[in-house]
């Protein structure tokens, strides 16, 4: 059972937390218990957690602020092990340099930015830049087959619908590109069809320009030829 003080301050927290959010993280108390709060951080540009989105929890004792809560991460990130309690300074793994003036703000802060690092602590893996950027790009799908995340972060799940939605569309043989794609080649084929068949008809002409001789032409050939041939008759 937390404290009253406990409760008071993680309400306090909370409130603050959604006046000035924290970059890159969304926080919330679960319904049922002010002490489990669930964490989703973005992965930050420029590292192999862009485009990411990491799912976690944050339990905190009773005794709050005076003792440190325990973090885990639930999605498959390549940084932190799953399931798994981190060792942070700001933990439960660290009371002695725990300092009741933290607060889910800051405690958030340093996960983001600790996780962006490479130092080995407990509860950290090893992993290739190429399996972090696998695990950015499947973590959002993983997420939402929790019913808790689904359920907390409801915008996540419909940015995660969204982007199903654009996927297929984009791979749909029925889709209206495909639709559009197809008159414009027949109109393509069409408009050369008729290009063509302009082409043959001047070819057309001008072969009949050519074969055929004009009548009148024929008898003034035929006219100065009997002249012609009648002069040497004349002179006798």
């Amino acid at each position: 059972m937390a404290e009253k003080s406990c409760v008071k301050r993680l309400q306090k927290e909370y409130r603050a937390l959604c006046k000035e959010p924290v970059s890159h993280v969304v926080a919330r108390p679960s319904p049922n218990d002010i002490l489990e709060w669930h964490y989703v951080l973005e992965g930050s540009e420029g590292t192999p957690f862009a485009g990411g989105y990491y799912y976690g929890k944050i339990k905190f004792p009773p005794e709050y602020p005076y003792k440190p809560p325990g973090i885990t991460m639930i999605t498959p990130n390549g940084r932190f092990m799953t399931q798994k309690k981190i060792c942070l300074s700001m933990s439960d793994f660290h009371p002695e340099s725990w300092n009741p003036m933290w607060s889910v703000s800051s405690i958030l802060t340093g996960l983001l930015s600790f996780m962006m690092d490479n130092s080995p602590t407990t509860g950290s893996v090893n992993t290739t830049v190429s399996e972090k950027l696998r695990l950015a790009k499947a973590s959002l799908a993983f997420n939402c087959k929790n019913p808790t995340f689904r359920k907390l972060f409801p915008e996540y799940v419909d940015k995660h619908n969204k982007q199903q939605q654009l996927v297929s569309e984009h791979l749909s043989p029925e889709s209206p590109q495909g639709e559009n794609s197809k008159p414009e080649t027949e109109k393509v084929v069409n408009s050369s069809g008729k290009d063509v068949k302009k082409v043959d008809t001047l070819r057309n002409t001008r072969r009949n320009q050519k074969q055929s001789f004009p009548t009148w032409m024929m008898l003034l050939l035929v006219s100065i030829f009997g002249i012609v041939m009648a002069l040497p008759l004349l002179q006798l």
